[in-house]
């Protein structure tokens, strides 16, 4: 029974970690009306970059460099941490949360054409066209929207979009390494802060009278969403598999609109919602979701009922 109760905890991890990485887009919200969005993502790299190297070195492991944590670094942290930060400032965090879901699209695409690891196939080429018709679902081109919120739109698809690259690159270049998934997560966010110091000399410098709402903003981005975030999902994928731990994605949109509406009190218009499940339709489809279920369905044979057996 204890080891069923071990090898169980991961969904409570799972739970965690959505939460954390949801609530996020509601900190990043809190934070960027105090600081530029290159502090913004420079103060959560650092702390995280902190909290992890501090963790590394407990564990008696060295925190790895190198080129393709440079890289990592730039399309998982540097850039997309950049982005998101800059579209809150013009779209709400329910939005943001939005476009976060659309990265398993993006992961596809580049896994096709950037990357070639594989030929599409007719179901994933399906899914990925039910997936995009989400998207433009989630945009609304139709409803009349200011410039700033185009660029905070296209902001945050960019940031969907560095993690779709993001992916593909770290499962070539750094999924066969020898180093565990905490020290190479230390590595990369020590990678995005020396990133993003060389930039944030050019940014309004930021003001140190951000309030208890900004302090635990950047605390929680920080320490939580950008350090201990990263533990949860190394367990998570060590302990269920990284298609499971892949699928966080869906429950972090649930939190980062639930937190958005009711704590911040932003809008979810009736094209987001909907565009959201169209969107998650097509990933699934993609995935093979429903292939599996029903191949599952099939494969199930109910024993038959012996005469001895109870109505």
């Amino acid at each position: 029974m204890a080891v069923a109760r071990l090898s169980d905890g991961w969904r409570v991890q799972f739970v965690v970690l959505a939460a954390t990485w949801g609530s996020s887009f509601l900190f990043i919200k809190v934070l960027g009306e105090h600081w530029s969005a290159l502090w913004v993502a420079l103060a959560r790299v650092a702390l995280g970059a902190l909290t992890l190297v501090a963790l590394v070195r407990i564990r008696g492991e060295r925190v790895p460099l190198g080129r393709h944590l440079f890289v990592a670094a730039i399309l998982f942290n540097t850039v997309p941490f950049t982005l998101f930060a800059y579209g809150e400032q013009h779209v709400s965090s329910i939005v943001a949360g939005l476009w976060n879901a659309t990265t398993p699209l993006w992961v596809l695409v580049a896994a096709w054409t950037v990357f070639t690891e594989e030929r599409p196939s007719r179901v994933k080429a399906v899914g990925l066209g039910i997936g995009f018709a989400g998207v433009a679902l989630l945009l609304g081109p139709w409803r009349a929207v200011g410039s700033g919120e185009v660029v905070g739109n296209l902001a945050c698809a960019g940031a969907a979009l560095c993690y779709g690259l993001g992916f593909p690159y770290t499962r070539r270049y750094l999924a066969g390494r020898p180093e565990s998934g905490v020290a190479l997560a230390s590595g990369q966010l020590v990678c995005a802060t020396i990133e993003l110091a060389i930039f944030v000399p050019f940014a309004r410098a930021p003001t140190v009278h951000i309030g208890l709402d900004g302090l635990g903003s950047l605390l929680a981005l920080g320490i939580l969403g950008s350090g201990i975030a990263y533990v949860l999902n190394y367990s998570i994928v060590r302990a269920a598999g990284s298609a499971i731990a892949s699928t966080v994605t869906y429950v972090i949109t649930v939190f980062a609109t639930v937190l958005g509406a009711a704590v911040l009190g932003e809008t979810l218009h009736w094209n987001q919602a909907v565009g959201t499940l169209v969107l998650l339709a097509g990933i699934a489809v993609s995935q093979g979701v429903f292939a599996r279920w029903r191949r599952r369905r099939r494969d199930y044979v109910p024993a038959k009922r012996t005469q001895r057996d109870p109505a």
